[in-house]
């Protein structure tokens, strides 16, 4: 928290010279200059350490379309969700993705953006393997499944804004963001539940 208006008026008076023509009385015409000063510095003093709100991803309002900018949203796969809390949390998913290839950090990607899938892989068919199990060699090495629910409800959280939406369904954000992230000799099959 900034300093207050009385706080600055203090110390305005603190820098005075003494004597007579330098009063400090609560109703003279000094100390309202002082007071409108004090006003002033207040006011730059809090508005300052809003500014700091800004440069946390998380915490951002104002500078939020620069920071989306920045980052590069909304994109092809990522639209601009309804929600300040749903454009906060996809700004930071973009920020500090690192990449991956394993299953957990597909669920993980995805549960940034508000889905909940599972990740399952082709195992392929070698001596030993049982009678019945699929074939699953040669190209289906390099295939994946998704598996969703057929409509993923995103609700409202806390820190919205009036107007904003009570939920929203879909997947086809989810299809495009994964195909995006996947590694590129692979192919990924999306399965809805």
């Amino acid at each position: 928290m900034g300093m207050t208006v009385g706080d600055y008026l203090q110390q305005l008076q603190a820098l005075l010279p003494r004597g007579a023509a330098w009063t400090r009385e609560p109703g003279a015409v000094l100390t309202g200059l002082l007071e409108a000063l004090a006003g002033e510095y207040s006011r730059a003093d809090i508005r300052a350490g809003g500014i700091i709100d800004e440069t946390d991803p998380r915490t951002v309002f104002e500078l939020l379309e620069e920071w989306e900018a920045f980052a590069g949203l909304p994109d092809s796969c990522v639209t601009e969700p309804a929600t300040l809390a749903g454009r906060r949390a996809v700004l930071l998913a973009r920020l500090t993705a690192v990449g991956g290839q394993s299953p957990a950090y597909y669920i993980a990607a995805a549960a940034l953006y508000g889905y909940a899938i599972e990740v399952a892989e082709y195992a392929p068919f070698v001596a030993g393997s049982a009678a019945g199990d699929a074939l699953t060699n040669g190209d289906w090495g390099f295939a994946w499944v998704v598996i969703s629910a057929a409509d993923t409800v995103t609700p409202f959280r806390a820190g919205g804004q009036a107007g904003e939406a009570l939920a929203s369904w879909g997947n086809s954000q989810l299809e495009c963001l994964i195909r995006r992230l996947r590694p590129a000799h692979t192919h990924v099959i999306f399965s809805y539940q």
